[in-house]
């Protein structure tokens, strides 16, 4: 103690011995004169003084021991009754009592001085202020002593006197403090000495408290006498009381209660007296209260306890109650139980209003202590057959508000025992400060207030929250009720309701808290064992809210609606959520939905059709409470009186038609909604249904839209009359766009099963929208798809949980609905949630969760079932972004993206098609190196899928450059697709085995990597059957290309199936198509694309695809055969390849016949591996594309075979296969395939060049030109690898086609493109080509064995039968030609419908007569020519153009008939004498004499245009054949046959006699006259008239005769001549008998010429005797006037001279 200490150091001692000396000194001072026994007293007490210090060390123990005497001068002084005196004296005492040197004995004096003094009413304050030193400075003062003391001071206080009064008041108040502090310091100091020993229980004898201890007693003896007084009884321990008030007594009894409390929970005795002596007392004293109602009057006014409520008791009582509640509930439960049952019926409306008020602030002391509260529940509510206290109140302060707004009225009330029922007929009178002000007018004051169907209670601001700070209860001075100001007893009720609920959810919460922590640190340490208190604090909570909820809420909703303040409101839905969560947290379904229902309500515009609140609140109704008899509606009419009105928007319900009102009151709860959803999301459960389906019609009213990612933004309303919204509003709406945005961000905070409930509740409102959205074609409310978005996107890292009720209710459902809105953001949200799901870095991250990734993937495939385009739009264009962003990690999400592209049909629109299409684009260029190898084959059948589409062409034929570029792929990378595939291939294998069923693949057996080639394969080969020409096309070109390019990656057994399943297949199909294509011409190509003649017809855009087929399958045959021919069925293959050749060759389309003889032309020239492929001219020839020519030559950029054929090496080495080239050295047997190839060639050959049997039919196919030319080249090629076994029988063959085919006419309107102007003597290429096949034939056989020669007969016949042509060509069956000159410059015949022209057949007839000569010129002494009788051919051949002569069809072909004769003859004739006698000749004789006939002396006449020079050339030809004559046949007469020397002769006999021809005119005569020929036959016959070595007679004969005749002739001639010559005097003789006499003499000219080269003996003499007897005409003929008969004339009388020789003297019988 500080005071001890600063009271006994050595200088505070001096001092204190010091200032008692003085005390003394100045006490005796004033006796001195009136009171000398003082002033003695006083001196001896100085000395005593001075000994005492004098003589002990601890002065001050012994001034204690001496305190009596020390302390008797003052008592004396005292005594006097004088105030100075008694003054000085009280000091001096209170010094000592602060020094603590006063004894037990020695306080007792100063007691009983003070008593005195007090009885004489001297010095009250002072004494007062003794007492009080006394009292608190030591403990010394017990029992009677202390009593005596205090009743002291309760006199004082009843004095008249107003200061002492209250300073008397305090001190009583102090002391008694005093008393029971001292008790429990005491109880300090003894504490754990001993234990105490029980107090006997039940005696009420006020004397039994010896067991307690001084200071205990002395406290218990003073609580039992206050209650005594209080109860108006006598005292037992307070001796001397006069008077007490018991309200002074209830103050005193209340204090000690409050500030004490442990005493009496520690003693027994104490707890004794409370329960025995307090509560029955304080019953005692309410009973007035609870008799009174107001109305009925009581006369007693006086403050004795009468039956009136007296307010200065009333409000003690509770105050007491309130204390006895809040320490000793656990003492007195049933006392309590009574106490708060009063206190509810305090709150009675028939109570007096202060009454109430004062109750009211008692409840409010209750509310705000919830660990009270919820003892009360555990005590009452929880027992049965107990009141249930805790409801009671609750309720009771609900009823409280509700009857504020009953408006009060007269009459009297009929009286109601539970506040529930009954009702009420009239109410109170008004009571002070009645609600007279309140009104219409109320709506327009600022001040806080309430105002429910025309009553208005202001809101004062009562307590600071949580603490009840009560106005009336704290009016202890006030003797009359105060009046209660308009809106008190509310403010306090509703603070009251406000702590209770703040309090409880408080307390619930932090315990439930801790009880969560000590769980979880129990399951970590142990966690087994359950905790055992659990059960019971869980079912104290649930009572305590069940027991509250319903008064909470009915109180709550009703203070909602009448709220007019903003912060009231706050409060109010503050509360409402905090019992929500509380609800929600405790499991409490019911009581959670109706606080959420009420907050719902109060939301949305008053009367608002909403089922979902509807119905709810119609479970509730049972429970709902009534404010006497009147049910509570939670929303209610008034609400729209006296709020602001903030928005006016469209209803989402059908019910209310037109616009609906929001208030700001509306956008506060919603607001407090947001808050709820987004704290306490966890708790909703089903209730996110209510919660959801409200905020959606909010959110429609207030016109938000859903924008990207669900966020939902201020979006104008499309229909009806647009929202409107005021600035306020406007300001909040992004802020309540951004809370609803958080709400669902706050999503992931929650619990996997509080999600699953938001899910459930998200999908089921969408249900709802949807319905609504069907059949009206109002906009539809995406409120809950937007969320459902939201919530997805925020919950991605544990999206498994709710991915599939998420998206089932989006695919089924939404993307499925007839509405585009609801549909479009369907797609939408899922497509969202997929592309953010598979962004998310999840844990693990997708590439090692496959089932997490192909769960994300999933819906996206299941958005291909949609039939809605825009759905499907949407769908690709998220696959085109999840390529673009995540496409490098698919992996195996690579088959579902792939299966979703090429889930396209046709009907789906060119757009979604493009769109699709892009995606594809993006994989094949970007994706194919990082998707597994087995989605390889997908991606082919995604490629060939969309070539095959028909709605795009530029689609399909991209889509096949895209499998061109695919196949580059497997090219590049061909080695790791294999490895991988076969990985995967050992998998699969393994996989079907343990099922036991065959791995199901396509193409199965052969190697994975070769299967996706044929898969490429096969998808070209059916683009490859497109209707559409241009895709067929394209994609024949890419597939020949990548077999040619890329083939060499194949196993040899997988080429088989490349054969057999791929080529052969699309030759089939395309021959097929071919055969049945339609012929009608198609007018455009759709829009105004102009189609080219030749492609005007489904047929011929066939026939185009056939070609193009045809020539790749050659092609590959030809450039792979070495690789095809290791293959068993070779030749199988080849037969079929020919088969397919044959078919097309013969088919009825010019283009495709020629085609294939172009392919057969191709696989004729095969190609040796590696070392041929730089030779591509003849590929060059057949137009194939230009990207072919590089791939086959190896020069392609980036692909050169070198690598090609290591990779194929690679491959080869990997399946243990060598490449497959034919061993060096060794050629395979080919033969059989040539064989093969030479019937195909023939049965072609056969059918194209056999005339139509029918009449003149216009409709008959004849083969083209540039196709027999094409066939017929081919021969040359066939015929190198068949020439060893060619026999005559097929040389026969050969023959029967080249002759067909050279007969074949063409077409007149195609004849100026193929023939020569027919001027021009050229051969057409057919004709060429028929000559070069003959010719390669010759050179073959010419150095070929014995046994080929043989052929040469035949080759002759076949040539001259051309040779012929010249002369007649050939007919093609029955079909009238035309002759060309004809149908060329006859111009009306050129419009006759397709004319047939027989070709100009002159120059090939010439040019075959040329090969004849020259063949002959070889082969003319060849056994097989000679035996043959070749020779007599060719004469008998040429014998046609030779006698037709000027007849012929052109000129050139006799003359050039004639030179070959010649040639031929000189060759042939020294042949045909060495064989003479075989006879092998014989035959040939007459031919030949009839060919020279038929020539010398044709029947044709020359030309009436001939030229003389012309003529002069002809009869040079003439002489010519004489002169062969002369020289080849005559001088070899003995060698030949008689009659042919005869005819020979005749002939010239006949040429020599000069028959003129009465045609020619006299001018020309000279020339026509073949004289130069006669000249020649003449001499010729003369010469070998006259020479005859070995001439027969016949023969000889035959000369002579001409030679007389010849003679004969002359002389007749000649003297006609002289006789007319005379006749006509000067006149001249017609000119052509001037010629004819000219002619004579020249022959006689010539005939003298022979006569003197011959020998004399060979001449006749009777030719001598003609000859003279000629001279004397011709002497005569000296006088014709004629020049040129004078000259002629002259040369023939020149060589008589020879004869002028003297005559040799022979007389004989005398005659000269």
């Amino acid at each position: 103690m500080s005071v001890k200490m600063s009271t006994s150091s050595p200088e505070a001692v001096k001092k204190l011995v010091e200032n008692m000396q003085a005390d003394l000194r100045s006490l005796s001072m004033e006796c001195k004169k009136k009171f000398p026994p003082v002033k003695e007293a006083a001196e001896s007490g100085i000395v005593k003084i001075k000994t005492i210090a004098a003589r002990n060390t601890d002065i001050l123990a012994a001034l204690k021991e001496n305190s009596s005497e020390v302390v008797q001068p003052f008592l004396m002084g005292c005594g006097t009754k004088e105030p100075k005196i008694t003054q000085l004296c009280l000091a001096a005492i209170q010094r000592l009592m602060s020094h603590e040197v006063v004894s037990e004995a020695a306080a007792g004096n100063i007691i009983n001085m003070l008593w005195q003094l007090m009885e004489n009413g001297l010095e009250e304050l002072k004494l007062l202020q003794t007492v009080l030193v006394l009292l608190t400075t030591n403990t010394i003062v017990h029992d009677e002593v202390l009593s005596k003391a205090i009743v002291l001071c309760f006199r004082l206080h009843f004095t008249k006197d107003n200061i002492t009064n209250n300073t008397a008041a305090a001190t009583v108040r102090q002391v008694v403090t005093v008393v029971f502090e001292r008790m429990v310091a005491e109880d300090e100091k003894f504490k754990g000495l001993t234990e105490e020993p029980p107090a006997v229980q039940g005696n009420s004898n006020r004397r039994s408290v010896s067991t307690l201890r001084p200071s205990a007693k002395d406290a218990y003896m003073l609580f039992q006498d206050l209650c005594q007084l209080v109860n108006a009884d006598a005292p037992y321990w307070l001796v001397g009381m006069t008077e007490m008030t018991r309200t002074f007594g209830l103050e005193l009894l209340e204090s000690v209660l409050n500030d004490f409390p442990e005493v009496f929970l520690q003693h027994q005795e104490f707890s004794f007296l409370l329960k025995e002596r307090v509560c029955p007392l304080v019953i005692k004293l309410f009973s007035p209260n609870i008799k009174f109602r107001q109305g009925s009057c009581s006369s007693a006014s006086s403050p004795a306890p009468v039956e009136k409520p007296y307010f200065p008791i009333c409000m003690r009582l509770l105050r007491v109650v309130s204390v006895l509640i809040k320490h000793f509930y656990s003492l007195l439960v049933t006392e309590c139980e009574i106490f708060l049952s009063l206190l509810v019926k305090f709150l009675d409306g028939e109570k007096p209003q202060w009454l109430r008020a004062v109750a009211v602030e008692s409840v409010h002391r209750l509310c705000v202590q919830p660990h009270l509260l919820r003892s009360f529940c555990q005590s009452y509510d929880m027992k049965q057959h107990s009141t249930k206290v805790f409801r009671d109140i609750v309720n009771a302060l609900g009823s409280f508000i509700q009857s504020l707004f009953i408006l009060p009225n007269t009459g009297n009330t009929s009286s109601t025992g539970t506040p529930a029922g009954g009702s009420v007929s009239g109410s109170q009178a008004s009571g002070p400060g009645g609600p007279g002000a309140a009104g219409a007018g109320g709506a327009l004051t600022t001040q806080a207030a309430f105002e429910y169907r025309g009553t208005w209670i202001p809101l004062m601001s009562v307590s600071v929250q949580g603490s009840a700070k009560a106005t009336y209860l704290e009016m202890l001075d006030k003797v009359e009720p105060p009046s209660i100001p308009e809106g008190y007893a509310m403010s306090v009720a509703f603070s009251a309701l406000l702590d209770l609920v703040r309090g409880i959810t408080l307390m619930i919460e932090r315990e439930l808290a801790t009880q969560e922590q000590e769980a979880a640190m129990r399951e970590e340490a142990e966690p087994v064992l359950s905790p055992p208190q659990e059960p019971m604090a869980h079912e104290v909570w649930e009572e305590m809210v069940n027991a509250c909820w319903c008064g909470l809420l009915a109180a709550l909703s009703l203070l909602l609606d009448a709220s007019t303040d903003e912060t009231a409101t706050e409060n109010i839905l503050k509360a409402e959520l905090s019992m929500a969560s509380l609800c929600g947290r405790l499991g409490l379904v019911t009581p959670r939905d109706a606080f959420i229902t009420a907050i719902c309500k109060a939301s949305l515009p008053p009367h608002y059709a909403l089922t979902i609140l509807s119905s709810n609140a119609a479970n509730l109704s049972n429970k709902v409470y009534s404010i006497q008899g009147q049910s509570v509606q939670m929303v209610s009419p008034s609400s729209e009186s006296h709020q602001q009105v903030v928005a006016v928007g469209q209803p989402l319900t059908a019910q209310p038609q037109g616009t609906v009102v929001l208030t700001a009151k509306n956008i506060q709860c919603m607001r407090t909604l947001l808050n709820l959803a987004h704290c306490h999301g966890a708790y909703l459960g089903t209730s996110w249904q209510l919660v959801l389906a409200t905020l959606q019609h909010l959110v429609w009213i207030l016109g938000l839209k859903p924008s990207v990612g669900g966020v939902l933004k201020p979006g104008r309303a499309v229909e009806g009359p647009s929202t409107v919204l005021t600035t306020a509003v406007m300001t909040d709406l992004p802020v309540i766009s951004n809370i609803l945005s958080r709400l669902f961000e706050s999503s992931q905070y929650l619990d996997d099963v509080s999600l699953h409930h938001l899910i459930n509740a998200l999908c089921s409102l969408s249900m709802e929208a949807m319905e609504m959205a069907y059949g009206n074609n109002k906009e539809p409310s995406l409120f809950a798809v937007a969320k459902l978005l939201e919530t997805g996107l925020v919950n991605m890292d544990r999206i498994e949980i709710l991915w599939r009720p998420l998206t089932a209710h989006l695919l089924e459902k939404v993307c499925q609905h007839p509405n585009t809105r609801m549909r479009e953001w369907g797609a939408e949200a899922i497509t969202s949630l997929i592309k953010a799901g598979l962004s998310y870095k999840h844990e693990p991250p997708l590439s090692q969760n496959q089932r997490l990734q192909l769960l994300l993937l999933n819906p996206l495939k299941e958005l291909s079932n949609v039939l809605h385009a825009d759905i499907r739009q949407k769908q690709l264009e998220c696959v085109l972004q999840i390529l673009q962003n995540q496409g490098d990690s698919l992996g195996p999400g690579w088959p579902l993206v792939l299966g979703v592209i090429g889930a396209i049909r046709n009907d789906q629109g060119e757009s979604l098609i493009r769109t699709a299409f892009q995606c594809l684009q993006l994989v094949v260029t970007d994706f194919l190196p990082t998707m597994p190898c087995m989605c390889l084959q997908i991606v082919v059948d995604v490629a060939g899928s969309f070539g095959l589409q028909n709605q795009e062409l530029n689609i399909s034929l991209t889509s096949i450059g895209l499998l061109w570029n695919i196949s580059d792929y497997f090219f590049q990378r061909g080695e790791a697709i294999t490895e991988e595939l076969e990985k995967e291939e050992a998998v699969l294998l393994k996989q079907a085995q343990d099922k036991g069923e065959p791995l199901n693949r396509p193409f199965h057996p052969a190697p994975p990597f070769d299967c996706l080639w044929l898969c490429l394969y096969a998808k070209l080969g059916e683009l490859c059957v497109d209707p559409r020409p241009a895709v067929r096309k394209s994609a024949g070109q890419t597939m020949f290309s990548t077999i040619a390019a890329h083939g060499t990656l194949l196993q040899p057994s997988t080429w088989n199936i490349v054969v057999w399943k791929v080529l052969f297949h699309l030759l089939d199909c395309v021959r097929k198509s071919s055969t049945t294509a339609d012929k009608e011409k198609i007018e455009s190509g759709g829009g105004n694309i102009l189609i080219h003649h030749s492609r005007d017809t489904a047929e011929k855009q066939w026939a185009e695809t056939w070609v193009l087929t045809l020539a790749g399958v050659a092609r590959i045959f030809n450039t792979r055969r070495y690789l095809l021919q290791q293959l068993g069925d070779f030749f199988k293959a080849w037969e079929v390849l020919l088969d397919h050749i044959q078919s097309a060759a013969l088919s009825k389309n010019n283009e495709v016949s020629l085609a294939a003889l172009k392919s057969f032309q191709e696989i004729l020239q095969l190609v040796t591996p590696v070392k041929d492929t730089d030779k591509p001219d003849a590929l060059a020839a057949m137009d194939v594309p230009h990207v072919l020519m590089e791939s086959l030559q190896g020069s392609g950029p980036g692909r050169p075979l070198v690598r090609s054929d290591s990779l194929a090496e690679r491959l080869a080495q990997r399946y243990g296969v060598q490449p497959s080239l034919p061993p060096p050295g060794e050629e395979l047997d080919d033969s059989a395939l040539w064989w093969s190839a030479w019937n195909t060639w023939y049965r072609v050959g056969t059918e194209c060049t056999r005339p139509p049997s029918g009449g003149t039919d216009k409709l008959v196919f004849v083969p083209s030109q540039p196709f027999l030319t094409a066939l017929i080249q081919i021969f040359p090629a066939l015929y190198q690898h068949i020439a060893g076994g060619f026999s005559m029988e097929d040389l026969k063959k050969l023959g029967v086609i080249l002759y067909g085919a050279v007969s074949v006419p063409i077409s007149s309107d195609s004849s100026p493109f193929i023939l020569p102007s027919y001027t021009e003597a050229v051969l057409t290429s057919l004709q060429e080509a028929v000559l070069t096949a003959l010719d390669v034939l010759q050179k073959a056989i010419c150095v070929g064995s014995e046994n080929l020669q043989v052929m040469y007969p035949a080759i002759f016949e076949q040539l001259l039968l051309f040779v012929e042509f010249s002369c007649k060509p050939p007919q093609y069956g029955k079909m009238e030609t035309k002759h060309v000159a004809n149908a060329k410059y006859n111009q009306i015949q050129l419009f006759a419908p397709a004319e047939w022209v027989a070709l100009n057949y002159v120059p090939f007839a010439e040019r075959s007569l040329e090969v004849v000569v020259d063949l002959y010129h070889k082969t003319a002494c060849h056994k097989a020519v000679i035996t043959e009788k070749v020779l007599q051919n060719i004469i008998k051949t040429l014998r046609i153009p030779l006698g037709l002569k000027y007849a012929c069809p052109a000129e050139s072909t006799w003359k050039l008939a004639v030179s070959s004769l010649l040639k031929v003859l000189s060759i042939g004739l020294p042949v045909a004498r060495q064989q003479a006698s075989s006879g092998k000749f014989d035959t040939m004789w007459p031919e030949l004499a009839n060919a020279f006939e038929d020539f010398l002396f044709t029947k044709s006449t020359p030309p009436d245009n001939l030229s003389i020079q012309e003529f002069q050339k002809n009869e040079a030809v003439d002489v010519e054949v004489v002169q062969l004559i002369s020289t080849e046949i005559l001088p070899f007469a003995n060698f030949i046959p008689k009659e042919f020397v005869g005819r020979i002769m005749s002939m010239l006999n006949k040429g020599s006699i000069h028959s003129q021809s009465s045609s020619f005119t006299e001018a020309e005569m000279d020339i026509r006259m073949r004289e130069e020929f006669s000249k020649v036959c003449f001499e010729t016959l003369l010469q070998f008239s006259f020479s005859n070595k070995v001439s027969t007679p016949q023969e000889g004969y035959i000369s002579r005769m001409a030679l007389s005749v010849l003679l004969q002739r002359a002389q007749d001639v000649l003297r006609r001549y002289v006789e007319d010559e005379r006749l006509s005097g000067r006149c001249p003789l017609p000119r052509q008998q001037v010629t004819e006499i000219i002619f004579v003499l020249k022959a006689i000219s010539t005939l003298m010429d022979s006569l003197k080269k011959t020998q004399p003996e060979n001449v006749d003499g009777n030719v001598w005797a003609q000859v003279i007897a000629l001279y004397p005409t011709l002497v005569e003929c000296i006088t014709c006037s004629s020049p040129e008969v004078s000259s002629a004339l002259k040369d023939a009388l020149g060589p008589f001279k020879d004869f002028m020789q003297p005559p040799v003297s022979k007389v004989q019988n005398g005659e000269s």
